[in-house]
């Protein structure tokens, strides 16, 4: 995690109030990256701090609010478009930091302002970014985390750099990826038994994006066709799949996976194919092999920057099964590419984001 700007300070909890945290992640019927980020930040917040008391505010629609584990309020839309019933909802909670994933208005902000609260705002793609950079958002936020490191987001620029001295805020941090702690046990129960998969597919929350062509019942042919090649193959169904899947011995369907389970799962496979979403940056933090194919218009340039540092092989999708076979074979190739994983340097953010959030709400 880099930093580039400072600032630091804790907000009071007035009457002897828990310390609260607000997350408020872009959300929908489609996509849960922002989401899956804000619950991993959340449940590694809580395992720190049990004290700590938690709220989402969720698309009524999104198929992962359903027996979410956090409590959580939903809304009509996206937290983006219903500004009023944030700003209701920052009232009503009185939070200490709410962090903004990709989500949030002027108006939105200001309420986290006037309540006293510290913003936190998390930028993955071009759009946000440019938002979080304008001045009077810039006076509004304490802190901008750019998901994705350097190499990947691009370092600040020129103007970026002139505005944060002009402003003195926020405090701006690179994200490599949020990894979150292992969850073996809850790994064993999805295989039921059943061996390490060779290679795990994660095609993201299952749903097709507007701006591209490629949906995740795709991923799933793939994995048929990689099992019926005599492969171990794990693929990893976001709340949103709904395709069919062809019965194999050799396929394993996992639903309901966590985010420890998911990194307990990562680790144990020999390759990982993957969109270019945040779990493509994380199974290169755990130094894997990946077969990348982007699933979503932002994310053909992010593998693209991630093939450059060797760390990921981006083949036409008519190529990805004897891509990702060659690769089951070679295992001189697929050290190669975890070596440049690793070598790439990228470390896990989340420690340091759990640390900032404990800083805001006067824990550490």
């Amino acid at each position: 995690m880099d930093r580039d700007a400072g600032s630091t300070g804790t907000v009071g909890r007035p009457g002897g109030a828990p310390p609260r945290a607000l997350f408020v992640p872009v959300s929908g019927p489609s996509g849960m990256g922002e989401f899956a980020r804000a619950r991993g930040l959340a449940d590694a917040l809580r395992a720190r701090w049990p004290e700590v008391e938690t709220h989402f505010l969720v698309h009524r629609d999104a198929p992962y609010a359903r027996g979410f584990h956090h409590p959580l309020t939903l809304l009509p839309a996206s937290p983006t478009l219903c500004t009023d019933e944030v700003v209701a909802a920052i009232r009503a909670f009185r939070p200490g930091v709410v962090v903004f994933d990709n989500a949030g208005r002027s108006g939105a902000l200001r309420a986290a302002h006037r309540a006293g609260a510290r913003a936190v705002y998390v930028s993955s793609r071009s759009r946000q970014r440019y938002k979080a950079f304008r001045l009077r958002w810039m006076r509004l936020l304490d802190d901008h985390w750019i998901s994705y490191p350097p190499p990947i987001a691009g370092p600040l620029t020129a103007l970026e750099r002139f505005k944060l001295r002009l402003v003195g805020r926020p405090e701006v941090r690179f994200l490599d990826a949020a990894i979150a702690p292992p969850d073996e046990a809850g790994a064993d129960a999805l295989l039921a038994g059943g061996p390490a998969p060779e290679v795990i597919i994660v095609p993201g929350g299952g749903s097709q994006f507007h701006d591209a062509a490629m949906t995740p019942a795709r991923f799933a042919r793939w994995g048929e066709a990689l099992a019926a090649r005599g492969h171990e193959v794990a693929f990893v169904a976001g709340p949103s799949f709904t395709a069919e899947i062809a019965p194999s011995p050799r396929l394993r369907v996992l639903r309901g996976v966590g985010g420890g389970a998911l990194m307990a799962l990562l680790s144990r496979s020999r390759l990982v194919l993957v969109n270019g979403g945040d779990t493509l940056l994380q199974a290169i933090v755990l130094g894997k092999p990946c077969v990348a194919v982007p699933i979503a218009g932002d994310q053909a340039a992010r593998i693209a920057a991630c093939t450059a540092l060797g760390a990921a092989v981006a083949p036409k999708p008519d190529d990805v099964v004897t891509t990702c076979a060659a690769l089951l074979e070679d295992a001189a190739r697929r050290e190669a590419l975890a070596a440049a994983a690793r070598s790439a340097g990228f470390t896990d953010a989340l420690p340091g984001m759990v640390e900032r959030l404990g800083a805001h709400l006067g824990l550490t």
